[in-house]
């Protein structure tokens, strides 16, 4: 770890943290709260993945469908028109619209086989995004003079490394940045997730072993043909499936860092907050 101690980290001229954990427990909402301290550079990984390794994706996909629309058609052929990704910090929209559910076409499902091309396309952005953190960390110093870093992940993070391992190429470079950061969550709040995902199903990364093994086991339980498969039905049984198969990830991961509770989070009111948070979680460990 880069900070072996509160003291260290309480004296560091230059904090460097990397968030990880489930989506929906506070890592962007507390990035937001150092960014707007004026002393944070909040590097959003996802933000990063969705514009400079996927907007090309993004884009095409739907320049495709607005190609579908003879009046659209006509003003893309003339160069009449623009289409582009407007995703934010705060709205990763466009990115998970563009990697999709797979299922019936009818009810805006991808072939499976497309459905697996876009999940590999979303794996090697993110190690390249996960990869960029040392350069950010250093822009954010050099360029616009923010003494501190937060490096804001996707919540698949440990999906595109291996926490198990002894030594993984990619963790051992972001460490050599940041320090690792967990931010646990309890049974409540994945109950809560799971009852969340479930109003407003949403496309995700999850690693290839692990879905292709999904796919078969719910055509299988439920009789579906791939093709008249509902396409959000899929992503909620595997939704929760999911959040256990993370679990011991994330843990096995935190063992390069240091543990943060949600609650712990949600309760951060401000940049002192969280260093202090932090600290204590640096003498707990």
């Amino acid at each position: 770890m880069i900070y072996d101690t509160a003291d260290e980290w309480r004296a560091a001229p230059h904090k460097r943290v990397m968030l990880f954990g489930m989506s929906g427990l506070g890592k962007t909402h507390v990035s937001n709260l150092l960014r707007d301290s004026g002393d944070w550079f909040h590097y959003s990984v996802d933000y990063r993945i969705g514009t400079r390794y996927m907007g090309e994706h993004i884009a095409d996909n739907a320049k495709a469908h607005a190609m579908k629309v003879p009046f659209l058609r006509d003003l893309l052929l003339t160069d009449s028109i623009y289409i582009g990704s407007n995703i934010t910090f705060n709205n990763l929209a466009p990115l998970s619209t563009y990697l999709g559910k797979p299922g019936d076409p009818d009810r805006g499902g991808l072939p499976f086989a497309d459905y697996m091309e876009r999940q590999e396309q979303h794996r090697a952005a993110e190690i390249a995004a996960m990869r960029d953190t040392a350069h950010f960390a250093e822009r954010a110093v050099k360029l616009y003079g923010y003494p501190h870093f937060v490096c804001d992940t996707s919540g698949s993070i440990c999906e595109v490394c291996d926490p198990f391992a002894d030594s993984d190429p990619l963790l051992d470079e972001i460490a050599q940045t940041a320090l690792l950061v967990w931010i646990r969550g309890t049974e409540d709040h994945t109950a809560e997730l799971i009852r969340r995902f479930d109003r407003a199903p949403k496309p995700m990364y999850y690693q290839a072993d692990f879905l292709h093994k999904a796919w078969a086991d719910y055509l299988s339980e439920t009789g579906s043909a791939p093709q008249k498969v509902d396409p959000d039905a899929f992503v909620r049984w595997t939704y929760a499936q999911a959040l256990a198969h993370r679990q011991p990830r994330y843990e096995a991961l935190a063992r390069r860092g240091v543990t943060v509770s949600a609650d712990a989070v949600a309760a951060v009111r401000s940049a002192a907050g969280f260093e202090e948070m932090i600290a204590a979680a640096l003498e707990a460990r």
